[in-house]
C-alpha cells in the first residue's frame, strides 16, 4: 500500500483556496489514484471525468495544482494528450521505481522470516532432526579431535571405586544379566515357573475353601496380602467353608458387576456367627439343634425339668 501524501499547511495554501472545496475533492481522489497504481502523478482523462467535472478540473489548471498536455513547468513531466499531471507530485511522493524496489525487499524479508519459521516449526516437531545430528562430512574434524587433552584422560580402576569387585562381578552368576555362551541353552520347558505367577500361593488351611468357591462357579483372585490371609485364616477356623460359599453365592448373586478378588466377601464373613462344621448352612435348612449348639445349657435345663416332674408343688412355689 502507498500513500498520497498532502502537507498539514495545505488547507490554507493559496492555490487550493483558489480551487475550491470541489475541485479539492477531485484533486484529492486523483491523487490517491496516482498513488496507487504509481502512475506519478499522471491523471488519466477518464479519471478525472470520472471522479469530477470539466469545470473542476479547470479550476485545477487553473489554480496550478494541474498540468495539462503542452504545459511549461520544467519540474512536472509532460501528459499524454487529454491527460493531466498533478504539480510536484514526485516532490511529496515516491516514484514508481522506489515503490517497486520497497515492495521486492519486504517480499523478500517476509519469505525468509516464513522460511525461518517453518524450519523452527520442523525442529520443534523433530528435535532429533537438527544440524548438530546430520552426518558429518569427510573433511569435517571429528568431536574426539576436537575435545581438549583433559577429556581424554584414563582414569584408575582405583579413582572411579572399582578397586575391588562389585556384588554383581561374578559373586553370583545368576545375578548376571549377560548369559553365559559355553552354557547350552536350557529348553523353554524346563524353565521354572515363578513362585507369585499368575496363581498366587494360598495357605493350606484356605485351599478348601477356594476349591469350593470353584467348585460352585465363584471364580476370583486370590492375592491378598499378610494381615488379610490372617484375616482369612481366623473367618476359616471359626466357621466352616460350606456356610463361606453359601454367603459369597449370595453375595455374588445380588453384586452390581462380577467381583474379582476373595477380598469383597471378608467384611461379610466377618460378620457371620461361628458355624461348626457339618452343620446346616441354607436359608432352608433345618434349625440347629440346642444341644449341638450349647451342650452344657441344655442339659442344665433338662436336669431342671426332670426334678420338677419329681416334685411340682416345690417348683410351683
Amino acid at each position: 500500500m502507498t500513500w498520497f501524501k498532502v502537507d498539514d499547511t495545505a488547507h490554507a495554501h493559496p492555490k487550493l483556496l483558489r480551487a475550491g472545496n470541489a475541485a479539492l475533492g477531485l484533486w484529492m481522489r486523483a491523487g490517491a489514484y496516482a498513488a496507487q497504481h504509481l502512475t506519478e502523478g499522471v491523471i488519466p482523462g477518464v479519471v478525472a471525468q470520472l471522479y469530477g467535472t470539466a469545470p473542476q478540473a479547470r479550476k485545477l489548471v487553473a489554480s496550478g495544482l494541474w498540468h495539462p498536455h503542452g504545459h511549461d513547468c520544467t519540474r512536472c513531466r509532460q501528459p499524454a494528450a487529454g491527460d493531466y499531471v498533478m504539480h510536484d507530485f514526485l516532490i511529496y511522493n515516491p516514484t514508481r521505481a522506489r515503490v517497486e524496489d520497497e515492495r521486492a525487499a519486504s517480499a523478500e524479508r517476509q519469505k525468509r522470516a516464513r522460511e525461518r519459521a517453518a524450519e523452527q516449526r520442523n525442529q520443534e516437531r523433530n528435535p532429533f532432526d537438527s544440524s548438530a545430528n546430520r552426518p558429518r562430512i569427510d573433511d569435517d574434524p571429528s568431536t574426539e579431535n576436537r575435545e581438549p587433552s583433559a577429556n581424554q584422560i584414563e582414569f584408575p580402576d582405583d579413582i572411579a571405586g572399582q578397586g575391588g569387585a562389585s556384588q554383581r562381578d561374578g559373586m553370583d552368576p545368576s545375578r548376571s544379566p549377560r548369559p553365559d555362551p559355553t552354557r547350552p541353552a536350557v529348553p523353554p520347558t524346563e524353565v521354572q515357573q515363578a513362585s507369585y505367577g499368575s496363581t498366587p500361593a494360598v495357605p493350606p488351611n484356605i485351599v478348601p475353601l477356594r476349591d469350593a468357591m470353584t467348585d460352585a462357579g465363584i471364580v476370583v483372585e486370590w492375592s491378598l496380602d499378610t494381615a488379610e490371609w490372617f484375616r482369612l485364616e481366623a473367618i476359616v477356623k471359626r466357621t466352616a467353608p460350606a456356610a463361606l460359599v453359601d454367603h459369597a453365592r449370595e453375595q455374588w448373586r445380588r453384586a452390581r458387576s462380577r467381583p474379582r478378588s476373595v477380598r469383597y466377601f471378608l467384611p461379610g464373613w466377618t460378620a457371620l456367627p461361628p458355624v461348626p462344621a457339618g452343620a446346616p448352612t441354607a436359608p432352608g435348612a433345618d434349625v440347629i439343634p440346642l444341644d449341638a449348639a450349647r451342650p452344657g445349657r441344655v442339659a442344665r435345663a433338662a436336669d431342671l425339668f426332670a426334678a420338677a416332674l419329681d416334685d411340682p408343688q416345690e417348683y410351683a412355689q
